[in-house]
């Protein structure tokens, strides 16, 4: 679609810089490592996922947003099949394809396989707004496969892609964020969203804990599948985040990006 990838690259970076600018003002936690190497190899995983992108681009040829369009072309998927009023079929699109991605990650933890992959996203020691954006090319190139599978099973408008991307790494963004809300609009935000303290849980260094809220949007996932912890047990000032490699391996890129081979 005309000027997409300009619509969302805009809207990325000026979310990305007001939460960065809201964590500065509002810090949850103190950090642990200094912010400059963190952001650095965290920025450079995430040009090295566009790069992989591209390259999938050039392999398939298409990516989620050419595949629906694709879809809607040929007739394909159940959406087209059924002629779904526009409005409705972007709202299944959003819900289902966060569905998609909660299973998605939830699996990510459970098949060792995959796992070696994401804990990437999880050896980095503090959670903030770059922590939305560090995750392996390789976890990258399978999610986007997954999202093209099932565009052509689902038939969604391309609109609806786009929006559904734009909501998912706006809110991935904040719940990474290392923001401190108050109590009573965490309460009221998570009960639709998840918020940076529901989500810190997941980034805790026990097993039961990172094996809970998986969800990147919407939170009502892991309450109706009974994968919601509410607060971390020690408390998110007392907390760590992370996992076995406390030290400073997971702020260096080649380390990072050799983590899925290491025993």
């Amino acid at each position: 679609m005309e000027n997409e990838a300009l619509i969302r690259l805009a809207i990325f970076i000026g979310l990305f810089a007001l939460f960065a600018m809201t964590e500065a003002a509002l810090p949850r936690r103190k950090r642990t490592q200094p912010r400059g190497s963190r952001w650095l190899t965290n920025w450079a995983i995430v040009i090295l996922d566009t790069i992989t992108l591209r390259l999938l681009a050039l392999a398939l040829p298409l990516l989620a947003v050419g595949a629906a369009l694709d879809a809607q072309t040929q007739g394909w998927g159940l959406m087209n099949a059924f002629h779904l009023p526009l409005w409705l079929a972007i709202v299944l699109t959003v819900l289902i394809f966060d569905l998609a991605i909660w299973a998605q990650h939830l699996v990510t933890h459970k098949i060792p396989f995959l796992w070696r992959f994401h804990r990437v996203h999880h050896a980095d020691r503090d959670i903030d707004v770059t922590t939305a954006i560090r995750f392996h090319p390789v976890e990258i190139a399978l999610s986007m496969l997954l999202k093209i599978g099932l565009v052509y099973l689902l038939g969604p408008p391309a609109i609806g892609i786009i929006i559904f991307e734009i909501v998912l790494n706006g809110t991935a963004m904040f719940n990474h964020a290392n923001i401190k809300l108050p109590g009573p609009v965490d309460a009221v935000i998570r009960r639709v969203l998840v918020t940076p303290d529901m989500h810190r849980v997941h980034h805790s260094i026990f097993r039961h804990e990172h094996d809970s809220n998986y969800g990147f949007a919407l939170s009502i996932w892991d309450r109706l599948f009974g994968t919601y912890i509410a607060q971390p047990e020690q408390g998110h000032d007392r907390m760590t985040v992370g996992l076995e490699w406390q030290d400073e391996s997971p702020s260096r890129l080649g380390w990072s990006l050799m983590l899925p081979f290491r025993k």
